[in-house]
């Protein structure tokens, strides 16, 4: 479980058909064999931390739901450590389990912020609600609106800076989790014949 707050952006060193290995001096300060550390939101397990870098194996699943197979060495990544029981809860519950692709339509800057406009694969949309709380490469953000299958979150410099999402361009991929509560009620309502 995460929280969505980036706690550093890390650099991808080698990536191959079923591994990555990332440069995190922060997230391998207290890293061990086991751990979770979410790289732009894909809970990924360490199997080996070697002085600043993490190496981590990749299923299919994942690579099928993400774009972290088309990681390259030098890339920059969103990363995050695990949250414990101790955590502050700054952000949202994060599973690190990327429910897709979406891609970037539009970004409008402000004088001190940034909208930005992603479309979501098919079939995502209706986990989406204004005002309701989205992962995007892992960072935990606040939906200002959503408009069929496309919607757009405010970026503050902080976010801008401290995130991979201040680099990105339109046409750019990014991996959206959505709420885990809204597809637990849906499954609830349908198993109770509400849907």
């Amino acid at each position: 479980m995460f929280t969505g707050i980036i706690e550093e952006l890390g650099e991808v060193v080698k990536s191959s058909e079923a591994f990555l290995a990332v440069r995190g001096p922060l997230v391998t300060s207290d890293a061990n064999l086991g751990d979770s550390i979410a790289v732009n939101g894909v809970c990924l397990t360490v199997i080996l931390v070697d002085g600043d870098v993490f190496h981590a194996d990749v299923m299919e699943e994942t690579y099928r739901r993400s774009v972290i197979g088309r990681l390259e060495p030098g890339d920059e990544v969103n990363l995050e450590r695990a949250a414990t029981l101790t955590t502050r809860l700054g952000g949202q519950l994060v599973q690190g389990h990327v429910d897709g692709v979406a891609e970037i339509v539009k970004r409008t800057p402000a004088a001190e912020w940034e909208e930005v406009t992603f479309r979501l694969p098919p079939g995502l949309a209706r986990y989406v609600v204004e005002k309701g709380s989205i992962t995007i490469d892992g960072t935990s953000l606040t939906v200002a609106a959503i408009e069929g299958d496309e919607f757009t979150v405010g970026l503050i410099p902080t976010t801008l800076d401290a995130t991979t999402l201040g680099r990105k361009q339109v046409g750019d991929p990014v991996h959206i989790e959505t709420d885990v509560v809204a597809k637990h009620v849906e499954k609830l309502l349908q198993s109770a014949g509400s849907i």
